[in-house]
């Protein structure tokens, strides 16, 4: 299926092949790739409810302080999934909040409150719901329904839109059945065929707005994140179903953002990361003939596993990195990561980080830059059940635990997960197909301490 302004992106800058997120889910990939920090060394970095409270707190410095602190306007706009508001189920959704993305640097913010597929399903621009009566406050429940409200468990014949699969089965916005209850806000919550020109639209405004002024702006699309209801501009056009049409939809994004910069003239002096914050899933809990229609095709190519996974797919995801006149366009096949993101900014904008800040980020300027295709080190991998992975070199270890070997929760995917260790060498075996770790004692024994030196904070 053809995605021109992403391979336009791709051939204008460097398309990196050994690129990974820190964690197989989102929220503690975005936490890491925020703070510099692996998320399995903080409770509750795991995937966010729609009510819970900030994960990353005002002490812990990010990113986006970074930039604002050296003299960058700095905003956030699309899908949040951090967690608003000081504490978990304590948000008062009528007020502005107590804490939110101005509390860790986000001089600007239009988000979600987390995805497309938990409530509240309303856009939260600088704290404050969007477009919200007064008159028909909001309530939110993650632990039971309001009287009177309507569930897709229970009333799937007002389920018009999209049904679910597996889950997903609580309050019904739009004709969608989401995860958790809601009451309320009917004027405040979004229609989703109109979620990616929402985004879209806010991350325009604030490019065209701080044009005269060095900006940092991260921009999270949701097009590919379940419910999957792309605007009837692209609705049908992929013969791909859902999923498809909303790859169009993103890749319509990236091409609006693209000719933004051009327009105003700053595409050179502008460097873009495109990337995603973990593996493939086709059937994340809702039915859109996702998995019929992909015949042959499989989202994770040679790879074992998706997201949530321990395996290679769970993390290993694309990146690109354009910044004309620069950058000079080529592939590289240097093992990077995300967490190195900061560090690696603070270099290119000679900024000097506090102590303690992003503890686990390295200075990878040039290799992202492609003046040199170095190697990290090594690479640490996070599972859905927080079990580690390492690659280092040639090989990928992965630690021995309990969990089953399928997601449990309807996915279809390999967990990685055995009681025994596990070693591949995945230049000779990119599917972690063959575990040879009885054959190499000497490597496990090396991978158990180097995870021991890692979790200690000694490498």
């Amino acid at each position: 299926m053809p995605t021109p302004n992403v391979e336009k992106l791709a051939k204008a800058g460097i398309l990196f092949t050994n690129a990974h997120a820190t964690a197989a889910t989102s929220t503690p990939s975005r936490y890491a790739m925020l703070t510099g920090e692996y998320a399995w060394r903080k409770e509750g970095t795991g995937v966010a409810a729609g009510n819970a409270g900030m994960i990353i707190r005002p002490d812990r410095f990010t990113v986006a302080d970074m930039f604002k602190q050296s003299g960058y306007k700095t905003g956030v706009v699309g899908k949040w999934h951090l967690g608003l508001g000081n504490k978990t189920a304590e948000q008062d959704w009528n007020s502005k909040l107590d804490m939110g993305p101005s509390d860790i640097g986000f001089e600007y913010s239009y988000i979600m409150a987390a995805t497309g597929d938990r409530v509240p399903c309303v856009w939260v621009e600088n704290e404050k719901v969007v477009n919200l009566d007064p008159n028909d406050p909001i309530y939110v429940s993650y632990k039971e329904n309001f009287v009177g409200e309507p569930t897709g468990k229970e009333n799937p014949e007002l389920l018009y839109k999209q049904k679910p699969s597996h889950g997903h089965d609580m309050s019904i916005v739009n004709g969608i059945s989401r995860i958790g209850y809601m009451k309320g806000g009917k004027s405040a919550l979004w229609t989703d065929e109109n979620i990616a020109d929402s985004i879209t639209t806010k991350a325009l405004n604030f490019i065209e707005t701080n044009k005269e002024n060095p900006f940092f702006l991260y921009l999270a699309t949701n097009d590919i994140h379940v419910p999957r209801v792309p605007h009837p501009r692209f609705a049908g056009k992929s013969g791909l179903g859902p999923r498809g049409d909303a790859l169009l939809e993103f890749d319509w994004t990236v091409g609006e953002v693209m000719k933004k910069l051009e327009e105003l003239g700053i595409e050179k002096n502008t460097i873009i990361f495109l990337s995603s914050d973990n593996g493939p899933v086709v059937d994340d809990g809702y039915q859109d003939n996702a998995i019929e229609l992909l015949g042959e095709h499989k989202p994770s190519g040679a790879f074992r596993g998706g997201k949530y996974s321990a395996f290679e797919a769970g993390t290993r995801v694309p990146f690109i990195v354009c910044w004309p006149e620069t950058v000079t366009p080529k592939t590289s096949e240097a093992l990077t990561s995300q967490i190195d993101w900061f560090a690696s900014l603070a270099t290119l904008i000679d900024f000097e980080l506090p102590e303690n800040a992003a503890p686990d980020s390295r200075n990878e300027i040039e290799t992202i830059l492609g003046i040199n295709d170095k190697n990290r080190d090594f690479v640490v991998e996070q599972a859905s059940n927080l079990t580690l992975s390492v690659i280092k070199d040639d090989w990928k270890y992965i630690e021995p635990n309990n969990g089953p070997a399928i997601i449990p929760w309807g996915v279809n995917i390999e967990s990685g997960n055995l009681k025994t260790h596990q070693l591949y060498n995945i230049k000779e075996d990119k599917g972690e197909n063959i575990n040879i770790a009885d054959e190499h004692p000497d490597k496990i024994k090396e991978f158990e301490d180097m995870l021991i030196q890692i979790r200690n904070s000694e490498l």
